[in-house]
């Protein structure tokens, strides 16, 4: 198999770090500012309240529980605090720190607050004392085991604890999580062999398994849900067409005002890992999410499927690994997997999957591109045959973690990665020995 970092390096202008950071700052101030757009001070206050203590848990659009401009304030916050935790880690802001700070922004709008992250935070923090590394070694970890945020509210806020019981108890979970997220994570890539590009999201589907077993063993077990917000198709096409539209601009700009070397991006698989800043530059890669967040929205539209807060944290995670394996062209294969499987299962009486615009599809969509390496590798076919296959698989893995690991679609995308590689792998080294054969 050839690695994607194996395809020739386009000689690329690079961005330094104080500018990266920059750009990743304004980009979440601008949406923290933009919630005063569509909500009053008073109403944001009172929606975060209800954001805050809600229980977070697969699916619940805060844009539904709150309101918008709570929601996008959440967000705001939850990413700078994110920048600024990764700032004084010095972490470098390369392909896969802006795929998770971009990620954390994604589920702020469903799942991720300003109260559950932080436990997480604490426990990986921890996690490097023990080892006596500094933190930034186990910084992705932490980023992106903040999925586990509703571990922390709903036991928090949904068990029918005492309040200042169900907070300690909260956040003592989200901190032994955060702690054994990053051993767990080393070892998970072997599994799915980088074709899944969630990888914390499997660690965080079997961290949340056993939590989750350990509280229906108490007899605290509770239902996912399934909260979405409807009707507001027009004003988020607008905002996202301008946030993506001035990604591609800036980084048009940023890449000697051209898009010299976004050919090469798109030869590579995008098996991780795929670092798209270190191999192609910051300013084609910015360019690159902006493309695919077009792209994302323009499926979820002609789908006829509902702009919300879910929705748009599938789209700002694909923009997320835009920097990390995605691009126009290896995601493309996973949506007409997806599409065609809800589309064809979804007319049979008694089919769990519904048709291809509801919320549950569209979110295999979205964040089904995890196996856009897949695609890569092995060619549409085998993407298309990979999207088809995540979709029957979805919408069967949330109630084994009962909805506490935020990247289900993650948790998903790598049992079908490890199931389908070796089959698909086998398929094509025994087309080859044919072939050989035949000569």
């Amino acid at each position: 198999m050839q690695n994607s970092s194996q395809v020739e390096s386009f000689n690329k202008p690079d961005a330094d770090e104080t500018l990266k950071y920059g750009i990743m700052f304004v980009y979440a101030a601008l949406i923290l500012i933009s919630g005063f757009f569509f909500n009053s001070v008073g109403e944001i206050i009172s929606g975060l309240g209800k954001i805050i203590v809600s229980r977070s848990v697969l699916v619940s659009d805060y844009m539904e529980i709150g309101n918008i401009g709570a929601t996008l304030v959440n967000c705001g916050l939850t990413t700078l605090a994110s920048i600024i935790v990764a700032k004084i880690a010095d972490v470098e802001m390369d392909g896969l720190t802006i795929a998770a700070i971009f990620t954390i922004a994604g589920f702020a709008l469903f799942g991720k607050n300003v109260y559950n992250i932080w436990p997480i935070y604490l426990g990986t923090y921890l996690y490097a004392l023990y080892t006596k590394e500094r933190f930034k070694k186990y910084s992705a970890a932490a980023f992106f085991g903040t999925a586990l945020g509703p571990l922390v509210s709903q036991i928090s806020f949904g068990a029918g604890l005492p309040l200042a019981q169900g907070i300690i108890l909260g956040c003592l979970a989200g901190v032994i999580a955060g702690f054994i997220i990053p051993s767990m994570a080393a070892h998970f890539p072997k599994f799915h062999q980088g074709f899944s590009l969630y990888n914390i999201g499997f660690t965080a589907g079997m961290t949340g398994f056993l939590f989750m077993s350990l509280i229906r063993a108490f007899g605290r077990g509770h239902e996912t849900l399934a909260i979405a917000l409807e009707g507001y198709n027009f004003e988020f096409t607008i905002y996202l067409s301008i946030m993506f539209v001035s990604m591609i601009v800036w980084g048009y700009i940023l890449n000697n005002k051209s898009f010299s070397g976004y050919g090469t991006m798109l030869k590579r698989s995008g098996q991780a890992p795929s670092d798209f800043v270190a191999l192609d530059g910051f300013g084609i890669t910015l360019a690159n999410m902006g493309i695919i967040g077009l792209m994302s929205v323009a499926y979820v539209l002609l789908v006829k499927g509902d702009l919300n807060g879910p929705n748009i944290g599938g789209i700002f995670t694909i923009i997320a690994f835009g920097a990390f394996g995605k691009h126009a062209k290896n995601i493309i294969p996973i949506f007409i997997g997806v599409f065609l499987a809800s589309f064809l299962f979804s007319s049979i009486p008694g089919s769990t999957i519904p048709p291809p615009g509801a919320l549950t599809p569209v979110l295999a969509a979205l964040f089904g591109t995890t196996l856009a390496p897949i695609a890569g590798e092995y060619g549409w076919i085998a993407g298309i045959v990979a999207g088809f296959v995540h979709m029957t698989a979805v919408v069967n893995t949330a109630s084994l973690h009962g909805g506490m690991d935020l990247y289900n679609n993650g948790f998903t995308g790598g049992l079908v990665a490890a199931c389908l590689v070796p089959i698909i792998d086998g398929l094509i080294k025994g087309k080859r020995k044919l072939a050989k054969a035949d000569n």
